[in-house]
This record gives structure tokens, sequence and C-alpha cells, in this order.
């Protein structure tokens, strides 16, 4: 039996998927579900509440699937198969994306303090990895949170260029230019 949360957070990420957080509004949610907009507010204290559920939700997502990927292979090949499914996460879900990793909401994690203590569930896992280069010799010694952190500006920056129509190759000369783009930092990051 699905409950009324569930009932909630689906038809809030449906719209999110849709049209964007901004279209995420209790009015609407409470339309989709088929309640009164004041029963939202038993479940969530707000709309930043569940705009930060949503965005938690698709950061476990996210995770289980870096989870699944991470085993083998050196540490370049690894750390590059996770910046792909990181594009395949934010080009599957472009709006979550988004919620995700630029919009401001009162609960997203802020660099350094949330991520040095161990609060992203994505960042931990490449920081393990990139640690683990670190003391294995294949990267050079330096703050490997700085480093996670940077990985992930250049690949969300690259994203949010193209989902914002500022690249103009297809998906796939994209997919090949992001490659590149990450493997070039790895080279720099070699001792």
């Amino acid at each position: 039996m699905t409950s009324t949360v569930q009932h909630i957070a689906t038809a809030a990420r449906r719209l999110l998927d849709k049209d964007g957080a901004e279209a995420v509004t209790m009015r609407r949610v409470a339309s989709a579900v088929g309640i009164t907009p004041m029963a939202i507010y038993r479940h969530y204290a707000d709309r930043s509440a569940l705009l930060n559920e949503l965005a938690d939700a698709g950061f476990r997502e996210l995770a289980t699937r870096l989870t699944r990927a991470r085993a083998s292979g050196s540490i370049e090949e690894r750390l590059v198969r996770m910046a792909e499914i990181y594009l395949d996460h934010a080009l599957e879900n472009p709006q979550l994306f988004a919620l995700m990793f630029l919009e401001r909401r009162a609960g997203a994690r802020r660099f350094p303090r949330d991520f040095k203590k161990g609060h992203s569930p994505t960042a931990n896992l490449l920081e393990q990895i990139v640690r683990d280069g670190m003391e294995r010799g294949e990267l050079r010694a330096d703050d490997p949170w700085e480093i996670t952190f940077e990985m992930g500006a250049l690949s969300h920056g690259l994203v949010m260029l193209y989902l914002g129509g500022r690249l103009s190759p297809s998906p796939a000369r994209f997919r090949a230019f992001y490659r590149r783009s990450f493997r070039r930092y790895l080279r720099g990051l070699r001792p």
C-alpha cells in the first residue's frame, strides 16, 4: 500500500521533472495527489522541506548508481566511470540535476564543512577513490576533498553549459568531449 507521503513525493517529482522546481508548489502537488494543500503540511513543514526531500532522493538514487560501479579498475578508470554516471543521471533528470546542484536550497550541503564531515552521499564515494589514488601513488598527494569538489565542479559546469544550450555538439559528441575533459583533468593529478 502506498502512503500519502509517497504519493506526495511522486507527484512533486513529476512536477519537477516536467516543469522544474518553480512548478513544485504545495497547491499543485496537493491537486495532483487529490488532497488539500494543508494536508501536505502534516508530512512536510513547508515547500523548502519538500524540495529538500526531492533533492535528497536524487542524491540517494545517484549514490546507489555510483556504489554499484566503483569497485574495480585503476583509479582513473573508476573516476571516469563515476563521472559518466553523474553525466547519465544529469541528462536523464535535468530538472532534478538543477535542483540538486544549482538551485539555492536552505538544506543544501556546503563545502567544505558538510563535505569534510561526510554528509554528502555522492561526494563521499568519490573522495574515497581520490584518497585511495593518493595513497597508492596514482594521484599526487593533495587535499582529497578539494580535488573531489573540483572534479564535481568540472562535471557540473560542463553539464550545466550543455543543458543550457551553450555547447552545440550532438549528445554523442558532448559525451566524448566530457570524457576527454575529465581525463585531461585527471592527467594533471598524476605524480
